[in-house]
C-alpha cells in the first residue's frame, strides 16, 4: 500500500479482512441470516456478537454497517465501491462511529455517544455505533446505554461485540438480536491460508498450512498473523513455521518425555538442567510436557476425532508412538501430578527445585505417596499382569500396609480382610501367609527345679529368640554379614557421620537397619524422621555409605519403627506379636 509516495507493509489480517458477508468463513448460520434482513429491510436496532477472539465479530459488525447504508446493495453484501461504502471504509463518514470499550468504558463516555446519537444521520441512512469488547463498560455506563437501547430512534443501529458474555448484564441482552460465532474450522482456515497464500507470491505446503491453522485454535486473525511471522522465507515448510514459532524446542519436550516414559531419571535431570541453562522457566516447561502429555490423552481416548482436539504443537507421528507406549490412566495421573506441583510454584517455592522432584515423581511413580502416584502404580500393575509378566519392582504387601494410616492397621491383616488396593487376591493372601509364618524359632530354657530353690514352673524366665544360623539368611545377608562385620548397620552408621551434615544425621541417630530380602531396610523412629531420610540427597549419602561397607548397591526401603510397651511382659505378650495369633 503506497501513501504519499511511499510503500508502507499492511499486515495480513488487516489487507485481507472479510469485506463481505461472502468472504466471513465458517459462520453461514449468521451470515446468510443477516443477508436476508438487508434485502428484506427487516432490520433489528442493536446486534450483540458472541465469540472468541479472531472469529469475526468486528469485521462482520463493519460489514453490516455499510450494508445497511449502502446505494446498491449486491444481494444483502455491500457493493464496496459506492460513495457511502467507501466513506464508510476509510472512516470519513462519521455518522459510522466504532469504540473501544475497554479504553471509553465510562459513563459519561456513554452519556456523550448517547446524546449524540439523537440527531440524524448527515450523509447515510443511518447512524450506526459499534462497541468493541462491550464487557468492559463499568455499571453506570451499561445504565446510561439501557435507556437509548429501549427506545432508539428510527435512525440508529448499535452493534456490540463481546469475548465474555457472562459480564454483559441480562438487561441489555434482552434488547439485542445476539448472535454467535463460531471458532474458524481448520479445513476451512486451511483454504483460506493457501488462498491469501497464492495471492502473496508466497510458497505454502499444504502441511505447513494445516500446522498453521492447528496453532491457531480456531481464531483466523491469528493464522494470518501467523502467515505474516512466516513469510520471511519463499518456500514456507512444516520445518520453517515451527523455527518461526519458536517450537522447535518442542523437538526438546519431546525427548524429555521419552525419557520419563523410560524411567531414565538421570537423562530426564541432564536434559531438564540443558533448558533451564538455557533460559526455560520451570513453570513454563511443566505446562508444555502437561500440554504433550493431554494431546497424546486425546490421540488415545479419541482417535477418530482427535485431529481437531490437538493443539498442533507436535506431530501427530510422535504423539501415536507416545499412545502406544503409555495407558490412559497413567496420562490422566500425570496430567493430574504436573498440574499439582505447578500449583505449588505459586507458594514461593523454589522453582528448580520443584520442577526437579516433579520429574523426578514422573520418571519413579513408586517414589511418590500420592493418590495419583498410587493411581499411576496401580494402571502400570493391572497393564503387566493383564500381559502375564510381574514388574520387577512390584511393591510388597509391607509397602502398601506402610501407606495406611495407623488407625487402618491397628488389628493385624488376615486372610479374610480385604486388601487394601485393587491388586490380585492370590499375591495378596500369598504375602500375608507369607508374613504370618514366624522367623526365628523360640526355645524354652530348661525349668529349674523345687529343689534348686524354685517356687513355681510359671516363674521360669520368658521364652527366647534362639540366634539363627547363617543357613536362615539369604545369600545377600550372609555376604552384608562377612562384608559389614557382625553388625554392618553399625559400620554404615560410622560413615554416614562423617558425610553428612549434623542436620541430616539427626533422622539416623535412632534408626536401625538390616539387610532383608535382597534390600536394605531402614527402620526411623518416627514419621518426621522417616521423611528427612526419604529426601533424595539423604538417599544418596545412605546408597554411597552402604556400597562402601558391603561392596554392593541395594535398593533401600524406609519404614518406622512399631512402638511397644515399656516394662515387664507376660509369655502371652511375646506370643501376641506372631499374626496368626489373636485375642479378645
Amino acid at each position: 500500500m503506497k501513501q504519499g509516495g511511499v510503500f508502507i507493509y499492511q499486515a495480513l489480517y488487516r489487507k485481507w479482512r472479510p469485506r463481505t458477508f461472502d468472504d466471513l468463513i465458517s459462520q453461514p448460520h449468521i451470515t446468510e441470516t443477516l443477508k436476508n434482513q438487508v434485502i428484506n429491510g427487516r432490520l433489528s436496532h442493536a446486534y450483540l456478537f458472541v465469540g472468541t477472539r479472531g472469529t469475526g465479530k468486528t469485521s462482520c459488525a463493519k460489514i453490516l454497517a455499510r450494508a445497511v447504508n449502502c446505494e446498491n446493495p449486491q444481494d444483502g453484501n455491500p457493493c464496496n465501491v459506492c460513495k457511502s461504502c467507501v466513506g464508510i471504509e476509510d472512516g470519513s463518514v462519521l455518522d459510522v462511529v466504532e469504540l473501544d470499550a475497554a479504553s471509553n468504558n465510562g459513563v459519561d463516555n456513554v452519556r456523550a455517544l448517547r446524546d449524540e446519537a439523537v440527531f440524524s444521520p448527515v450523509s447515510v441512512k443511518k447512524r450506526v455505533y459499534i462497541i468493541d469488547e462491550v464487557h468492559m463498560l463499568s455499571g453506570s455506563a451499561f445504565n446510561a446505554l439501557l435507556k437509548i437501547l429501549e427506545e432508539p430512534p428510527e435512525h440508529l443501529m448499535f452493534i456490540l461485540a463481546t469475548t465474555e458474555l457472562h459480564k454483559v448484564p441480562a438487561t441489555i441482552l434482552s434488547r439485542c438480536q445476539r448472535h454467535s460465532f463460531k471458532r474458524i474450522a481448520p479445513e476451512d482456515m486451511e483454504k483460506r491460508l493457501e488462498y491469501v497464500a497464492e495471492r502473496e507470491n508466497l510458497r505454502l505446503d499444504k502441511a505447513a498450512a494445516a500446522l498453521l491453522a492447528r496453532l491457531a485454535d480456531g481464531s483466523m486473525r491469528d493464522a494470518l498473523s501467523l502467515l505474516d511471522q512466516c513469510s520471511g522465507n519463499e518456500h514456507i515448510s512444516s520445518e520453517g513455521v515451527l523455527s518461526a514459532m519458536g517450537l522447535a524446542g518442542n523437538l526438546r519436550i519431546t525427548e524429555l518425555l521419552w525419557a520419563i516414559v523410560k524411567g531414565d531419571t538421570e537423562k530426564t535431570l541432564f536434559l531438564f538442567d540443558g533448558m533451564w541453562r538455557d533460559g526455560k522457566a520451570p513453570a513454563n516447561l511443566l505446562s508444555e510436557i502437561c500440554s504433550l502429555l493431554r494431546d497424546i490423552l486425546m490421540i488415545k481416548v479419541a482417535p477418530k476425532g482427535s485431529r481437531e482436539l490437538l493443539s498442533g504443537g507436535y506431530d501427530k507421528d510422535v504423539l501415536l508412538s507416545f499412545a502406544n507406549s503409555m495407558e490412559s490412566g497413567r496420562l490422566i495421573a500425570d496430567i493430574d501430578f504436573i498440574q499439582a506441583r505447578i500449583g505449588e510454584l505459586r507458594d514461593g517455592r523454589n522453582p528448580k527445585i520443584a520442577a526437579e522432584l516433579c520429574l523426578i515423581g514422573l520418571s519413579e511413580p513408586d517414589l511418590g505417596e500420592g493418590i495419583d502416584r498410587l493411581r499411576a502404580r496401580i494402571v502400570r500393575l493391572e497393564s503387566s499382569l493383564a500381559n502375564g509378566q510381574i514388574p520387577k519392582n512390584m511393591p510388597s504387601l509391607d509397602n502398601f500396609k506402610e501407606r495406611l494410616s495407623d488407625k487402618e492397621i491397628q488389628s493385624p491383616l488376615t486372610i479374610d480382610d480385604e486388601p487394601p488396593f485393587d491388586i490380585p487376591q492370590k499375591i495378596i493372601k500369598d504375602e500375608i501367609k507369607k508374613q504370618q509364618e514366624p522367623e526365628k524359632i523360640l526355645e524354652r530354657k530348661p525349668e529349674a527345679s523345687f529343689e534348686n530353690g524354685a517356687s513355681d514352673s510359671n516363674s521360669a524366665e520368658p521364652l527366647t529368640p534362639k540366634e539363627p544360623s547363617l543357613e536362615s539368611f539369604s545369600e545377600r545377608e550372609v555376604k552384608a554379614r562377612e562384608q559389614g562385620g557382625e553388625n554392618p548397620w553399625e559400620n554404615i552408621k560410622a560413615r554416614l557421620k562423617e558425610t553428612m551434615q549434623p542436620p541430616q544425621y539427626v533422622h539416623l541417630s535412632q534408626a536401625k537397619g538390616e539387610v532383608k530380602n535382597n534390600e536394605f531396610h531402614i527402620y526411623a523412629a518416627s514419621t518426621f524422621y522417616k521423611a528427612g531420610l526419604e529426601k533424595p540427597e539423604t538417599q544418596e549419602l545412605i546408597r554411597a555409605a552402604i556400597q562402601a561397607v558391603l561392596g554392593e548397591t541395594l535398593p533401600i526401603k524406609i519404614s518406622v519403627i512399631k512402638e511397644t510397651p515399656t516394662g515387664d511382659t507376660s509369655k502371652l505378650d511375646e506370643l501376641s506379636k506372631f499374626g496368626n495369633v489373636k485375642f479378645e
